[in-house]
């Protein structure tokens, strides 16, 4: 019976310490590669399919998460995000020693365009990049290094005690609208031609710097131990649906651009 109770324990440890660890949270990368999966040509759906196995982008669209947990691709563990603290420029800022999400994405990029790599390097390369496009596109995957991109910078939502981190990752996204993953997508992915093509202009580091700001505001507006409640959700969720929606296309913009 004791064994029970702390396998009962350890079970809801970790049920609360794992969305931490997600970017987005599931739902968000999902809908990302939902998307992104709308806007590929005919030549680059296939290609995408034949990398995958058969298997959607939303299949793959969190697998990096958990990767990242295991030995094999632990080297991954920072690619997830760019640290930027407080005061700090974004081209000013320390480059992490063993990669962040943009210099990963450049990467990235690079060996999914090589012809000359095997299917497999490039297999591996695309899965890494579906979701990485979208952690660029989470603003708190620009956050802080000081509190670890909010992970540090404590609040309460809706009387639960959390971080800044956590809720952009989940609780904007799932209490915002209560859609499935395609529910989102339909109903953002709405913009004409030209302002797609306005979205996807620019670069990688371009979209960089456009998160890094949004973090900046985000900071500002949501100081240390704020109580979050209906308000917050009012004012912010619109700009998570606005980095969703910046995710997909240039997702999809840059692997259209690839093949």
């Amino acid at each position: 019976m004791y064994n029970l109770y702390r396998l009962c324990v350890l079970c809801m440890a970790l049920l609360v310490a794992v969305p931490e660890a997600y970017a987005w949270g599931q739902k968000g990368h999902d809908v990302t590669c939902t998307i992104a999966a709308r806007h590929l040509t005919k030549k680059t759906r296939k290609q995408v399919q034949r990398l995958l196995d058969g298997r959607s982008m939303v299949y793959w669209g969190n697998w990096l998460d958990n990767a990242s947990h295991t030995p094999e691709y632990a080297y991954t563990k920072t690619w997830h995000y760019k640290n930027v603290d407080e005061g700090v420029a974004y081209d000013n800022a320390p480059l992490e020693p063993k990669g962040d999400v943009v210099v990963s994405l450049h990467k990235l990029v690079h060996d999914l365009a090589d012809a000359t790599a095997s299917d497999a390097q490039r297999a591996l390369a695309l899965k890494m990049l579906i979701h990485l496009v979208g952690d660029l596109h989470q603003p708190m995957h620009m956050g802080h290094k000081s509190d670890l991109g909010g992970n540090k910078w404590t609040v309460c939502f809706f009387g639960r005690d959390t971080n800044l981190h956590s809720i952009w990752d989940t609780d904007v996204l799932e209490h915002g609208h209560k859609w499935s993953h395609v529910e989102w997508a339909e109903e953002l992915d709405r913009v004409d031609k030209a302002e797609m093509q306005e979205i996807c202009s620019g670069s990688l580091d371009d979209w960089a710097r456009e998160t890094q700001q949004l973090a900046t505001e985000i900071y500002a507006a949501t100081p240390q131990d704020s109580k979050l409640s209906y308000d917050y959700l009012a004012k912010w969720t619109p700009l998570a649906e606005q980095q969703l929606l910046r995710g997909g296309l240039r997702l999809a913009y840059l692997l259209n651009n690839i093949f």
